[in-house]
């Protein structure tokens, strides 16, 4: 629907929906159809050398189709969404001032509502705070420590886990750099990116189809070398599960594997299942995601589907 507040802003198109849903190849026909470029929405296709595992599309996937924020970052860096949020913006201007199109795709949902809802500004990073922070998790312990983050920011330490080594750090670490807290910053009015996003949805009309799919896709990466490529990664960056890039689906229940903690067929059904788990994580988001095109996956009315919501916008 046209608003006032849309008028005049440049358009890009957002493709979101499960894991193994076909959002890929609709972003890539789109793209064709629409003289569009790819942004890719996912915090695993960032990584250099993780390939399989991500299901990141090859040269010959892509089809011609110029694809941007993938494999920019290796796996021992952490990413957050504010650099997502710089790298996208920079990625979409760029795209813009060629006359083409940004198509955004992937099921990174927090990329996402951080993109669409806006993005609370925090401090920078703060390389002597923490230091000193992880000092004290090194002499006291990660529990401990995030009972302190509980003291002084509790709804920060409700939300996060424990165990969460990164994101219990950089909460003490703002408290500490600032003298607010988490809470108080994510509290503040939110800063918008000038565009007018068209967003629309794609996924299976059944679940089961859904779940098919993601084991049919996980046991195709096993069979493409997934086991090794994780070898691999860990060797060449020393890679351990404190790491957000070993986190992503498939790779940490390899690693174990690998670490001898499970065997292959206890691997392969928990890599299917924490995939299952994601996917079902990413539906709760779009559920009550507002003004949105629903698409089906492989509905071959997609594209024009698509065309007649970009112009109704």
């Amino acid at each position: 629907m046209l608003t006032p507040e849309s008028v005049n802003k440049a358009k890009v198109i957002c493709i979101m929906g499960p894991t193994a849903s076909g959002k890929t190849a609709l972003a890539i026909e789109a793209s064709k159809a629409l003289n569009a470029e790819v942004v890719s929405v996912d915090s695993a296709l960032i990584y250099k050398d993780m390939d399989i595992g991500t299901a990141k599309p090859d040269a010959k996937e892509q089809d011609g189709v110029p694809h941007h924020l993938i494999d920019i970052v290796s796996p021992e860096i952490s990413y957050s969404v504010a650099d997502f949020i710089k790298d996208a913006q920079l990625a979409i201007d760029d795209i813009l001032k060629r006359n083409k199109l940004p198509i955004l795709t992937g099921g990174t949902m927090m990329y996402f509502n951080a993109l669409i809802k806006g993005l609370n500004e925090l401090p920078p990073s703060a390389p002597e705070v923490r230091a000193q922070i992880q000092s004290d998790i090194e002499e006291f312990g990660l529990p401990a420590m995030h009972e302190r983050l509980a003291q002084v920011d509790p709804q920060s330490a409700a939300r996060i886990h424990a165990n969460d080594l990164q994101r219990t750090t950089r909460a003490l670490e703002v408290y500490r750099a600032s003298g607010k807290t988490l809470t108080q910053w994510q509290q503040a009015e939110k800063s918008q990116l000038p565009y007018d996003f068209v967003q629309c949805t794609i996924m299976p009309k059944e679940r089961a189809d859904l779940h098919t799919n993601i084991a049919l896709r996980f046991d195709q990466m096993l069979e493409n070398g997934l086991v090794e490529e994780v070898r691999y990664l860990c060797e060449k960056y020393n890679l351990h599960p404190d790491m957000p890039s070993l986190r992503s689906v498939g790779y940490r229940q390899v690693w174990q594997y690998l670490q001898g903690e499970l065997d292959y067929n206890n691997m392969r059904e928990r890599g299917i299942i924490a995939t299952r788990q994601l996917a079902k994580r990413q539906l709760t988001w779009l559920r009550g995601w507002p003004d949105v095109l629903a698409l089906e996956s492989g509905d071959n009315s997609n594209i024009n589907k698509l065309v007649q919501k970009l112009g109704a916008t």
